[in-house]
């Protein structure tokens, strides 16, 4: 089996990120509720998208790329750190985005700080975006440019990699704290933290238990699976994917990057118990999926369980709270 390290990165992030136990929210649920903090990663406002970046940003210089594209919402914390990263090893960045309204604060503001060049598509289909993004990827061709081309989120077996080694960073930083999680919890938006960290724990956490919170309703479970082959194959590991693995929980609320009550009543209650913000709209609901499990009583009482925050608070400034 190949290690993390035998494949080239970036060293975007300031890593290992702070992992800690929530001391509030612990004694309100009856838990032991811990949460690792990649939205403090080091890069812009931080995100678990950094992790990701490492690996696709050095093979996107290893292919002698000078232009990134890649895509998102308005408000995509992987478009925004995209745009980020890239400026920092000096490749130019186009972020085409699905248009909603004509909303130009929050992230869309930090994507011209960073230089990005940003291109708004009035669609809902991604398939639109993608064709979009190749249509501009033949004419940088034509221009004598070398672009690279990142899907939504990242989420590819190589950018899954990210997630693999958080795996493998959270275990070291829980045998320093002398636990066993029993389950680990995050946002679902595209797929490839989730499965990233799922096949990690089946190679560093025996016996975690994965669980995401869907935030769209695509079918992760099937996504998570084939991201999960693909980063075995990629590390020649012959520790099997199992379906037995994925456990998906969704909270849409009223749709895909729209606020929903509850996602806004649990960034509340996170900032107002840890002073901690959160977006509404990835990470928020993630946060209210995983409270409702809590007050369902889907965990034991002395169960160790981690949320892991992965980023997103420039979208506070760009959304109306509930």
């Amino acid at each position: 089996m190949k290690h993390i390290t035998d494949f080239p990165t970036l060293p975007f992030g300031v890593l290992p990120t702070p992992l800690y136990k929530l001391e509030n929210l612990s004694r309100e649920f009856g838990k032991n509720i811990y949460i690792k903090r990649d939205d403090m990663i080091g890069v812009a406002l931080g995100g678990n998208k950094v992790r990701k970046l490492e690996f696709l940003l050095a093979d996107a210089k290893a292919r002698g790329a000078d232009v990134v594209l890649t895509a998102g919402g308005p408000q995509s914390n992987h478009a925004m750190l995209t745009a980020a990263c890239a400026a920092r090893v000096g490749m130019k960045s186009i972020l085409v985005l699905k248009k909603r309204g004509e909303i130009t604060s929050g992230n869309l503001i930090l994507d011209n700080i960073f230089g990005a060049e940003v291109r708004l598509v009035d669609t809902d289909s991604y398939d639109v975006v993608y064709a979009c993004m190749h249509r501009i990827m033949d004419e940088l061709r034509r221009q004598g440019h070398v672009p690279y081309f990142i899907p939504v989120g990242g989420s590819v077996p190589l950018g899954s990699l990210g997630y693999v080694n958080c795996a493998l960073e959270i275990a070291g930083q829980a045998e320093d704290l002398g636990i066993q999680f029993d389950a680990i919890v995050s946002a679902t938006g595209s797929g490839g933290t989730y499965a990233g960290l799922t096949y990690g724990a089946k190679l560093f956490l025996p016996g975690t238990r994965s669980i995401g919170i869907g935030v769209c309703d695509d079918p992760f479970a099937d996504i998570a699976y084939d991201l999960m082959q693909g980063a075995k194959e990629l590390l020649e590991s012959d520790v099997p994917v199992e379906r037995s693995d994925i456990h998906i929980h969704y909270h849409i609320g009223p749709g895909y990057a729209i606020p929903s009550p509850e996602g806004c009543a649990a960034v509340r209650r996170l900032a107002r118990s840890e002073g901690i913000l959160a977006d509404p709209v990835y990470t928020g609901k993630a946060l209210a999926g995983f409270f409702q499990l809590l007050a369902d009583g889907c965990f034991a009482e002395d169960e160790a369980l981690l949320f892991v925050h992965t980023g997103g608070a420039g979208a506070l400034f760009a959304v109306d709270m509930i």
